[in-house]
């Protein structure tokens, strides 16, 4: 799987820029598709804005706003119809587009479980139907209620129009007490024709498609419209139960069509990945002739006991994923190479293109990643493209179906330009001259500028004022870029002094296009609002490298407050100091994060500039959470040796959940030792520190009721 490559060479304010407008472009188009029936964006389009979405999330997990499209299903439910609360939420599922992303969801569900390659997980796999999601709840066998997907949590009541689909029974014999069937509402082919016949001659509306159709047909508020339409139902998955359907996902699916609800005959039991690829080649070779619309494949772990293990993320299960099918690619004229500098000063190379349409978008920049792409191997010195390196003048392949900046994916050396020549990366940085350095193990190339650097001195500002960082209304990267060109603020600490630069005439500010009193004003408001900040978002703000939204809440909560993280700061290197122990011993700091830490506050310059920030803030400590009745509330716990009944993720997470710190390593600050069979220094070393040590049916008992 090669889409988190595709992000590496973004920098933190190019990425949470580009996450705003992923946010916007992504609301809209689920407000199209779920809520008017109406997509403005082709299902390939839509596939590559959210999986660069997650791609930028991944690799910048700091910037993920918290109206992240990969926290949202669906859409609001649109007026006109009642609210439906679903009793088991109806989420999405996350998604795959090659064979390699396959097998990483089978280890990935592996490591999770802690199942080795020699233990069997069989999943079922079916056809993703491409139309509108339903959930039938049916008390004592009667179908008493129906809603569609809405937002995930909240739908749409359309109870009167799915008794009118003939696939939707009004009543089950020998169905439980309680049953909410899942499954997809849809038109064939040979229907969606006669319809849009039909739609003609009566001088109506046509349908783009046959989901457009299904959609608008199921959510009409006069049910005799809907009654009209000839709609068609896959049931596929459950909600609330009263009794379970069986022990495994095809038996519940056996179940449901003994019901007599329509399941989709192509769903297969598959045992691995190898089994779940060749059946999607099956169903991809049939597609044309299935008489309707499906746009890839659906993979569900069978074994319903582990789905319950494997649980869920915040909107997608862990045990499933849908394979789609492959979106465009098209090849154009690569007519020149940029390479833009990002806020941690690295260089980016980005392709400039002659335009060409692809999946239905005119593309006519694509990443290049970094310059190892461009002489056509990996960071490892693996070969990629067979060895092809790129040059300006090449005939290049690009492919959009997981990614909204496309990436240059071959070349046609046929038609390379006799002229065409080798592309040098540039050893110095093309903002400022400084050195630009590639060290050890890093794929990027990075300006050694600093401070002096305009690039980087821009970006680090633009990430100061973000929205997990201070988040200043008024100001955003645009007035950062504006204010940095006329020398208004150089560094954060400047921005705290604006109203004092301006005083009371404001005619410099005004001066310029798009201010006024009130508006700047109005920022100078927002600015001292902004004088009390959090700890964790303080930390976040300062732009250091590897240091992200997610390691700037652990260490915030590691230290509690600015005096304490800085007196470490500042002691970690001496002689014989425990901080850098400390420091590593943070559950999720490793030795790369702390070394870019340690280095910031190192930096004479950066130092200073830190300080003269500081100097200006209120910095507010971390509150201690406590979970009521949890006996290792507050507590700092270990997990050593091999954990037998439950994974190491499994045992994190449950911990934390009670309130307590996971930390990585044995020191005088913690309080228990989870050891299993094979645990070695870290056990050794809390017998040494007089720590509490229990084994895992210990840890297991201690938490039993909570």
């Amino acid at each position: 799987m090669t889409v988190l490559t595709d992000v590496d060479g973004l920098d933190e304010a190019a990425a949470a820029a580009e996450l705003a407008d992923l946010a916007a472009a992504l609301g809209q188009a689920n407000h199209a598709y779920h809520t008017n029936d109406s997509p403005d964006i082709t299902d390939a389009e839509y596939d590559a804005l959210k999986r660069r979405n997650a791609a930028i999330e991944a690799r910048f997990p700091h910037l993920k706003r918290e109206d992240s499209p990969s926290e949202k299903v669906g859409a609001p439910v649109a007026e006109g119809f009642g609210k439906v609360t679903h009793a088991v939420a109806m989420l999405s599922l996350s998604n795959a587009f090659d064979d390699t992303d396959i097998n990483e969801f089978d280890g990935r569900v592996r490591k999770y479980l802690g199942l080795g390659s020699d233990v069997a997980v069989n999943y079922t796999a079916e056809p993703k139907i491409d139309g509108l999601s339903l959930s039938l709840r049916y008390e004592k066998g009667r179908l008493v209620q129906a809603a569609t997907r809405g937002d995930g949590a909240v739908g749409e009541n359309v109870t009167a129009n799915a008794l009118t689909i003939a696939d939707v029974p009004a009543k089950l014999e020998r169905a439980p007490e309680l049953l909410e069937v899942r499954g997809e509402v849809y038109m064939s082919h040979a229907d969606f024709e006669a319809l849009n016949r039909r739609q003609l001659e009566a001088g109506a509306k046509t349908f783009a498609n046959p989901r457009n159709a299904a959609a608008g047909s199921l959510r009409q508020l006069d049910s005799d419209i809907t009654k009209s339409r000839p709609l068609r139902f896959f049931a596929y998955a459950w909600g609330a139960l009263s009794d379970p359907l069986a022990d495994t996902q095809m038996g519940a699916i056996e179940r449901l069509r003994a019901l007599g609800l329509s399941t989709n005959p192509l769903t297969s039991l598959c045992a691995g990945p190898a089994e779940l690829v060749a059946h999607y080649r099956t169903i991809e070779e049939q597609r044309a002739t299935l008489g309707y619309d499906i746009d890839g494949v659906v993979y569900k772990v069978d074994d319903l006991a582990l789905q319950e293990r494997l649980g869920f993320r915040s909107t997608t299960p862990r045990w499933a994923i849908a394979h789609k099918f492959p979106a465009e690619l098209a090849w154009t004229r690569l007519e020149s190479i940029d390479v833009q500098v990002g806020r941690t000063g690295a260089l980016s190379p980005v392709a400039r293109l002659m335009p060409v349409t692809v999946g239905g978008v005119t593309v006519s920049n694509a990443t290049l990643h970094n310059e190892d792409y461009i002489a056509g191997s990996d960071s490892k010195g693996q070969t990629i493209r067979d060895g092809k390196d790129i040059r300006v003048g090449d005939w290049v392949q690009v492919y959009r179906a997981g990614d909204v900046i496309p990436k240059v994916a071959d070349v046609d050396l046929k038609k390379r330009p006799p002229d065409a020549v080798p592309y040098v990366f540039p050893e110095t940085c093309p903002e400022c001259d400084s050195l630009a350095v590639r060290e050890p193990g890093d794929a990027v190339r990075r300006c050694t500028g600093g401070l002096i650097c305009p690039a980087q001195a821009v970006e680090k500002l633009k990430h100061f004022v973000s929205r997990a960082a201070f988040d200043i209304e008024g100001l955003g990267a645009k007035q950062v870029e504006q204010f940095y060109a006329d020398t208004w603020i150089k560094e954060p600490a400047d921005i705290f002094f604006l109203r004092q630069r301006f005083g009371s005439g404001l005619q410099q500010l005004k001066n310029r296009e798009g201010w006024g009193e009130k508006s700047a004003n109005n920022l100078f408001d927002a600015i001292d609002e902004k004088r009390t900040i959090s700890l964790s978002r303080l930390i976040f703000s300062l732009g250091i490298r590897h240091v992200g939204e997610a390691a700037s809440n652990m260490i915030a909560r590691h230290y509690g407050s600015w005096e304490r993280f800085d007196a470490a700061m500042q002691s970690v290197g001496e002689s014989g100091s425990s901080a850098w122990e400390d420091l590593i011993g943070i559950d999720g700091v490793g030795g790369v994060m702390a070394q870019s830490l340690t280095q910031a506050f190192a930096q004479q310059a950066e130092r200073a500039s830190i300080d003269r920030l500081v100097a200006e803030l209120s910095i507010q400590p971390v509150e201690r959470p406590t979970t009521a009745g949890s006996p290792v509330a507050g507590k700092t716990v270990v997990f050593t040796g091999t954990l037998e009944k439950m994974t190491r993720a499994e045992a994190k997470a449950r911990a934390e959940r009670l309130g307590a710190k996971v930390s990585g390593s044995v020191s005088s600050k913690t309080d228990l030792v989870i050891a299993g069979p094979g645990a070695g220094s870290k056990a050794k070393k809390a017998a040494e520190l007089g720590v509490d040590v229990i084994d895992e049916d210990s840890w297991l008992a201690l938490i039993a009721s909570k």
